[in-house]
């Protein structure tokens, strides 16, 4: 089950949870807290909104946050820059990467059958110069604005291609700044980009239905609030 909270809403829990004798734990991966039993075994857990950070020590309309959404599949890319959840610049990449007939990307067919002809060289040069455009965007981003987070959306077989790029992503794979969007994410285009971004700023409490009752008291103290 899941129940959405509105970024306001979200700041007062989560500075109401500090005065809590609560077991939990911040997820850095995935952005949000794992609420844990006696024995730290995991209940459930709360993504946060994000533009906020798991310990708030001012009000959080007062911080500003920078943040990339980059959401990537084969031979689509879409890109933004958003200053505390407002879009300041986007682009969207298209590449000819997947096999017509098969309908299968280059990247997961040399997985399993390795290269062939004029056709594969052609969308493995599309594929390289693919993630040099992304990686580039990314640079420039970089280089003109400060950073906070870089929200991700990317399969595992693409990954090697955006970190191994001619042109070097500006974070390493560990980049403490970078989380996992917990979210299906169909075609990439700006308007996907945009609801991605709606989703990001809501916080998210995701649990069993066994676990209700908790997240109900949990949130008694600002039930009018929620949304």
């Amino acid at each position: 089950m899941n129940r959405f909270l509105s970024q306001t809403t979200s700041g007062q829990f989560i500075q109401y949870l500090q005065n809590l004798a609560q077991l939990t734990v911040y997820d850095s991966e995935k952005h949000r807290i794992i609420f844990l039993d006696a024995n730290k075994n995991e209940l459930f857990y709360f993504r946060l909104p994000v533009v906020l950070s798991p310990e708030l020590t001012v009000e959080p309309e007062v911080r500003k946050v920078n943040y990339i959404i980059l959401l990537i599949q084969s031979g689509h890319c879409a890109i933004g820059y958003f200053e505390n959840g407002m879009n300041l610049d986007h682009k969207v990449f298209r590449s000819y990467m997947v096999r017509m007939k098969q309908g299968v990307s280059q990247v997961k067919y040399l997985k399993t059958k390795g290269k062939s002809r004029a056709g594969s060289r052609v969308r493995l040069a599309e594929t390289a110069e693919f993630f040099e455009n992304i990686n580039q965007r990314l640079q420039d981003y970089f280089a003109h604005y400060p950073i906070h987070r870089v929200a991700l959306s990317c399969s595992k077989i693409l990954i090697p291609y955006l970190f191994n790029s001619k042109v070097a992503t500006p974070f390493t794979k560990n980049d403490p700044r970078i989380f996992k969007i917990p979210k299906h994410i169909t075609i990439p285009n700006y308007e996907v980009l945009l609801d991605t971004n709606k989703f990001l700023l809501k916080g998210e409490f995701v649990y069993d239905e066994k676990y209700q009752d908790q997240v109900d008291a949990l949130l008694n103290f600002g039930e009018d609030d929620l949304s």
